[in-house]
């Protein structure tokens, strides 16, 4: 597979799940990177050199030796279309739009139910917290069904669609988001966390910048 010219710089924050699944994507393609942690508690992201690369300022960003890319998804199908032979994100038409369906869901339920609920026992973001449990609850079951005889999202291994996924899945009860009952998104987990380049997402508590 190429390689890029020079590291690249991933600008990211360790509690994210958006620039986790941005960190599988490189470590799944071996790519090498400098990460660069911004500390959003300090509002580092809405400086004015930050927002030069991410007008919205927002992690993740990459700069792939001039190639500025924000937003998860843009970064993940960026790398997979720039650096992958066709694993993580197959170029056969019903694979590849399987994916983007999942892919989109990281904008939709997955924003507004696991990782909404999330936000606000964490950061104390203003938002409704049962609203996000109901988003969050009606999505693990659609994708608890899905999964009934699969191992991976999408076809027979692990594309972007599960590296997409994974953490805000993974770290629902950090936001009261129960993962029992779910027997096959737990399996499915399991099988993400079970993969040679998966690096875990660190746990954290409830209030955490309230204090």
């Amino acid at each position: 597979m190429t390689q890029p010219a020079a590291p690249i710089k991933f600008y990211s924050m360790h509690l994210s799940g958006n620039a986790h699944r941005v960190l599988l994507t490189l470590r799944a393609l071996d790519l090498p990177f400098e990460l660069i942690e911004v500390n959003l508690r300090a509002k580092e992201q809405k400086s004015e050199a930050f927002l030069q690369m991410n007008p919205f300022g927002q992690v993740p960003v990459i700069d792939d030796n001039g190639t500025v890319i924000w937003d998860s998804i843009g970064i993940m199908t960026y790398l997979a279309l720039r650096y992958d032979d066709g694993r993580l994100l197959p170029r056969d038409p019903a694979q590849f739009g399987q994916i983007m369906t999942w892919l989109g869901k990281t904008s939709g339920p997955i924003a507004y139910g696991m990782a909404t609920a999330r936000r606000i026992n964490l950061f104390n973001a203003p938002a409704d917290i049962d609203s996000a449990h109901a988003i969050a609850h009606d999505f693990l079951h659609v994708m608890n069904e899905h999964l009934e005889g699969r191992a991976w999202l999408v076809g027979g291994t692990v594309t972007l669609a599960d590296l997409a996924c994974y953490a805000y899945v993974a770290h629902a009860p950090e936001g009261g988001v129960d993962l029992k009952g779910f027997g096959n998104v737990s399996g499915w987990l399991a099988q993400v966390e079970a993969l040679p380049f998966f690096a875990a997402m660190p746990k954290a508590k409830v209030g955490l910048w309230a204090e």
